[in-house]
């Protein structure tokens, strides 16, 4: 890992606002393709997962996302996962948010890594509905379902996703969900 790498993950952690979000952005997309130093930064981004900071574990959350999608040949995340799953439920909804919108990348991993983030999803969905905003975490699943959908081209996510949208009890929500995968 370069020093510049090493500089963005130091200013993601520890800079001001502006130097963490600029940060995020760089990381972000740099992790957008494959790395090899994946590794290198794994442990300390699942710890970061739990840490008091809701920023930092909405940030470990999605370069962990990035990380599994690309630069995982091991399949770390298979063993991980269920730590990156409990940030889906934190206390602060934006955070929990953040990690919903990215986790769907994981899917871009492996095939085991994939159907791991298809059966979380797709139970969460089923027996969410007690869940404060399980309206808007239904929507950002199924957009999460699409977006790998777009990117792998498997029907197999297409008919799981449609198979949740006719389960959907409310006219409003299932029209409103539908519209996810016209």
């Amino acid at each position: 890992m370069d020093q510049k790498i090493q500089d963005l993950f130091e200013l993601s952690q520890n800079g001001t606002k502006e130097e963490r979000y600029d940060a995020l952005l760089e990381l972000n997309s740099t992790l957008e393709q494959p790395v090899d130093w994946s590794y290198d930064v794994w442990d300390d981004l699942i710890e970061l997962l739990t840490d008091k900071d809701g920023h930092q574990r909405s940030r470990a959350a999605q370069y962990l996302s990035r990380l599994a999608a690309y630069s995982d040949p091991e399949d770390r995340i298979l063993k991980d996962f269920d730590a990156l799953w409990q940030v889906t439920f934190d206390g602060k909804f934006v955070t929990a948010r953040h990690t919903i919108q990215t986790l769907w990348r994981v899917g871009l991993g492996s095939d085991a890594a994939k159907e791991l983030f298809l059966q979380h999803v797709t139970d969460r969905f089923k027996d969410g509905d007690k869940e404060k905003n399980y309206t808007l975490i239904r929507n950002d699943f199924l957009q999460g379902m699409r977006n790998l959908y777009d990117e792998t081209h498997d029907e197999v996510i297409k008919t799981q996703a449609l198979e949740l949208i006719d389960s959907v009890d409310d006219p409003k929500y299932q029209k409103k969900y539908a519209k996810i995968w016209k």
